[in-house]
């Protein structure tokens, strides 16, 4: 029924007597198993508060308890402290403790060598290897003294049309050398570039375009994009039309002013509202970002970076600068071939492409693609964007063995600069795979809903904070004010609350490892519990059949709230859902194990490439894999109804054990309640939970419940009562350890 316990009782030596000069003093036995998960026992003596922690070792380590011995420490002093603070503001770390998980938060100190923005490091690279390759698009070719050129005349263009610092110009183009340029211009005069969606709805364009200043496209776009009418409110530049002006222009660097804050670009994303937001990311934050990149992974002449992220999402923005601040080669895939596996995989294997990005999903159908281990040049793939499976990482290294290929794990919202955290995923590790550490003058903190530090392994808010963090939303006040924060660890500082879930891990490094637990807004309660639904997908897509997960909180015709498991297989795998209910209840509690699961082929995505649970399918409640008893008798009759109303499911046998059927302890109550009213007789919940099927229970209302059914079904409840309380322990032998307070 439980699984934790504290007790709290007077030093029971004290009242013994034994006579003159004879004192009684408690000594602690070692004891065969622990009889709960985790248990406090506290004995109050003359010199104060004393006792252990009995834990049980396949949930908990040393450490671990070690841990939560001081935060219970430090919560008993808070509360003598000060009584009367609410317990949720109480301390659970001392302060040195703090100071130290506030240390570990942060990424390295560094101090950049390279002088100058980003433009001014474009120019540093063009002048520095002139004649190297700097961008393929097709059959086109440029050298880095030849873009350099180009988005110098641009970007003297738009300077003389007053185009400059706090200035935002839309770009809506195909991939194409076309976009690099003018992306690369935009900057270099100072203005912030925004880039426009060519598949988005009307409405969304005209409230993206409202920000802008001006729309650099081609006729065929900007036609395209509003259906034959401009839908911007400003004027456009067309490349097809009004290209040959920039020859007039010289190709030297123009001479514009840009300070560290100033606007570099700004991407829309989807508001919660129904309303996109542009995030503002400053000269500042990408400078740190793309000299973190070529400081992590370095790359020169020689090097081949695959241009296929569309230009919406913040990944694309270091492919767009990293190769050319590089001196490194940047290589344009068709318009549309992002789309196509096949595509992809020719490219990196025929251009001999070095470095590329990967979501985990497009990753996984790259691995499909026979050409994927011909891809004999190819050093390093990074993903991001979304949660990297264990499992997929196994199949890159099996693609890719020796780890030739370097896999990398980055993690970062569009309000931090493209990204804020690293990891290099090994192979032969196992669990889930961590988003990694803070990149250099970067800080990733837990905090809670206080917005304090919670102590390390323990769940809460990831608030990013350091040089990466931007600017705010354009034109929103009231939501920047909301989401960016002033920072309380660094003066004058801000930090971003993302909204995600996670956890600092001490690894013995000197900064903490951040593991992603999912979104904080998908947090349900179900049954007076709360749960956070991203907790459960970042365990099931640890086990080896699992490809990708998600849960969700589904309301049936009865009412009530059940966790739904929708699982995509992976490659050759079956989903058994008994098997991910085991797995699960090894990490978390019975009631954040789904009641029932669906297997798919995939997950339905919005614009923003996330999970759109409103189009996954409808679950199925009816359980799978069964073979259904009907009842034989009238009483089984009623029983079986009773369930099946309850349960919201068509047919019920009499040999199927409720919980099996995705019942839980409130349903089971309300059948304890219908069955009353029909039969006349008080049932209570032992008679339930001991007889779990209707065979069972009709043969106990009959009063033969020593017969075969009645032992069958005690035994059925034995099992289920072991497996509610500690299912999660199955295989795992149970010690106990005791951390003396």
């Amino acid at each position: 029924m439980f699984q934790a316990a504290f007790s709290y009782q007077s030093e029971p030596s004290a009242g013994i007597d034994l006579g003159p000069g004879v004192a009684a003093e408690r000594v602690a036995r070692p004891a065969n198993g622990a009889r709960f998960d985790l248990e406090i026992q506290s004995f109050a003596t003359e010199a104060g508060l004393s006792g252990w922690f009995e834990y049980d070792a396949a949930l908990f380590d040393g450490p671990s308890v070690a841990r939560l011995a001081r935060a219970f420490e430090s919560l008993v002093w808070g509360l003598v402290a000060d009584p009367s603070r609410p317990i949720d503001r109480q301390p659970l770390m001392s302060a040195s403790e703090r100071d130290r998980v506030i240390a570990l938060a942060g990424g390295p100190r560094v101090a950049w060598p390279a002088a100058g923005l980003i433009p001014e490091l474009l120019d540093a690279a063009a002048a520095a290897r002139p004649d190297e390759p700097a961008l393929r698009d097709g059959e086109r070719l440029l050298d880095h003294a030849g873009l350099a050129a180009l988005r110098h005349r641009l970007a003297r263009l738009l300077g003389e049309r007053g185009l400059g610092r706090g200035s935002v110009v839309a770009v809506a183009l195909e991939r194409s050398l076309e976009l690099v340029v003018s992306l690369q211009a935009v900057m270099a005069a100072g203005a912030a570039y925004l880039p426009v969606d060519l598949d988005a709805p009307a409405e969304r364009l005209r409230d993206v375009l409202a920000d802008a200043d001006l729309l650099i496209s081609t006729a065929d776009v900007a036609h395209r994009l509003g259906d034959g009418e401009s839908l911007a409110a400003c004027p456009e530049w067309l490349w097809d039309r009004d290209g040959a002006e920039i020859d007039g222009f010289d190709s030297a660097a123009p001479d514009v002013e840009i300070l560290p804050d100033d606007l570099a670009y700004v991407i829309y994303t989807s508001g919660s509202t129904g309303r996109p937001k542009g995030v503002a990311n400053t000269h500042r934050g990408l400078r740190n970002r793309l000299l973190w990149m070529q400081d992590a992974y370095p790359i020169g002449p020689g090097d081949r970076i695959a241009q296929k992220t569309p230009y919406t999402f913040d990944v694309s923005v270091w492919e767009f600068f990293w190769p050319t601040l590089a001196g490194a080669s940047l290589v344009m895939l068709p318009p549309g071939d992002h789309r196509d596996p096949a595509a992809v995989a020719r490219l990196v294997r025929d251009a001999a492409i070095t470095t590329m990005h990967f979501v985990p999903s497009m990753l996984r159908l790259h691995l499909a693609q026979g050409e994927a281990a011909q891809a004999t040049a190819l050093r390093r793939v990074i993903c991001s964007g979304e949660a990297l499976p264990r499992e997929l990482v196994q199949q890159f290294h099996a693609v890719f063995p020796g780890e030739r290929v370097a896999l990398e794990n980055l993690y970062g919202p569009t309000e931090a600069a493209i990204d804020v955290t690293a990891w290099p995923c090994r192979a032969g590790e196992d669990g889930p795979v961590p988003i990694g550490r803070p990149i250099a003058n970067t800080s990733v903190h837990v905090l809670d809903a206080h917005r304090e530090p919670v102590p390390l392994g323990v769940v809460g808010e990831l608030y990013l904070g350091g040089d990466n963090v931007a600017a705010g939303y354009v034109g929103r006040p009231d939501l920047t004010a909301e989401r960016f924060v002033p920072d309380p660890f660094e003066p004058g500082g801000r930090l971003y609350r993302t909204g995600d879930l996670g956890r600092l891990v001490d690894d013995g490094g000197p900064v903490a490892v951040v593991e992603y637990l999912g979104r904080a807004d998908r947090q349900v309660k179900l049954r007076g519990l709360r749960v956070e639904l991203g907790e459960i997908e970042a365990v099931l897509v640890t086990h080896p059949t699992v490809a990708g997960a998600v849960v969700s909180a589904r309301t049936f015709g009865t009412g009530d709230v059940r966790l739904v498991g929708y699982v995509q297989p992976a490659p050759g795998a079956e989903v058994d859902g008994a098997e991910l209910g085991s797995h699960l209840r090894r990490y978390v509690p019975d009631y954040m194990v789904p009641g029932i699961w669906m297997s798919v082929a995939g997950f339905p995505l919005s614009a923003n490439g996330k999970c759109d649970e409103s189009k996954l399918p409808q679950p199925d409640v009816t359980p799978t894999q069964r073979t259904v008893v009907a009842p034989r008798d009238d009483l089984e009759r009623l029983i079986t109804g009773v369930w099946a109303e309850t349960l919201g499911i068509e047919q019920v046998g009499v040999d199927d054990a409720f919980f099996d059927l995705g019942g839980h302890s409130l349903l089971l109550i309300q059948v304890r309640e219908r069955l009353g009213e029909l039969l006349g007789r008080e049932l209570s919940m032992v008679e339930l939970f001991q007889h779990p099927t209707p065979a069972a229970l009709a043969a106990h209302l009959r009063g033969t419940s020593t017969n075969s059914a009645a032992t069958a079904g005690r035994g059925r409840a034995d099992q289920r009562l072991r497996a509610r309380s500690g299912q999660r322990r199955a295989d795992l032998r149970r010690t106990q350890h005791r951390q003396e307070g």
